[in-house]
């Protein structure tokens, strides 16, 4: 069955955006009366019948809710510094919600290939891969941030907090991990983080990890992340 997205459900009547409005009625064909499936993007599904099929104001009215069953059992935060190929952070997006993630952020560092995001395409692609995988979660995804102001923001931050980077010390992310522990990690650019954002890491609390023994590109190393992690967890 098709899943439509709409934040803010309430009891009562309900309105989708005009997007999927126009999706529902006039691309799908769906009449007064007819169910749907909705995910509210925070973990929640929801049965509803429309009760106004117009294009770009659909109406509808919840019959049932329930928890999705692959929701996140831990808070899992990703942060990346952007690679220069969009493309690349088009698909890491969209491959990270379909494996399991409640936030991205995006980070400027010291050997960053690009300083700006455009975060409402970003969002649009991860609301079509949570509907595409049948999850009813969307990441909450940040507006880029340069690598000290986010580091300095997360001493108080509950749950462990990791640095991927391929060094001598050898703790790989799945013997550092906690299971069940909400966590943070961060992944550079192609450049790698410099030596003096390892430090500040280090001193914030932040432990130094390793993916494997390979040399990863930037998307695909935050891929091996996420899966390590949920696959820790399931």
């Amino acid at each position: 069955m098709e899943i439509f997205y709409s934040p803010e459900i309430i009891n009562g009547k309900n309105e989708l955006g005009e997007e999927e409005s126009f999706h529902c009625v006039k691309v799908l064909r769906h009449r007064e009366g007819d169910e749907i499936l909705i995910a509210d993007g925070i973990g929640n599904f929801y049965k509803a019948k429309i009760i106004l099929a117009h294009k770009a104001h659909c109406s509808f009215e919840v019959t049932e809710k329930w928890k999705g069953e692959n929701a996140l059992k831990f808070q899992l935060h990703l942060a990346i510094a952007p690679t220069k190929n969009l493309d690349r952070m088009e698909w890491l997006c969209e491959k990270a919600t379909e494996i399991g993630v409640s936030e991205i952020s995006f980070l400027e560092c010291e050997h960053s290939e690009r300083r700006k995001i455009n975060l409402e395409r970003m969002k649009r692609i991860c609301v079509s891969a949570m509907k595409q995988s049948m999850r009813a979660s969307v990441p909450k995804l940040n507006e880029m941030v340069g690598f000290q102001s986010f580091i300095s923001e997360r001493p108080k931050v509950k749950g462990e907090k990791f640095i991927c980077h391929l060094s001598e010390k050898n703790i790989s992310l799945a013997s550092a991990y906690t299971k069940g522990n909400d966590a943070i990690v961060l992944i550079g650019p192609e450049g790698d983080f410099s030596n003096e954002e390892l430090k500040l890491a280090a001193d914030n609390g932040f432990t130094e990890v390793i993916l494997g023994n390979s040399r990863l590109r930037t998307e695909t190393a935050a891929l091996v992340a996420l899966v390590q992690l949920n696959s820790l967890v399931q």
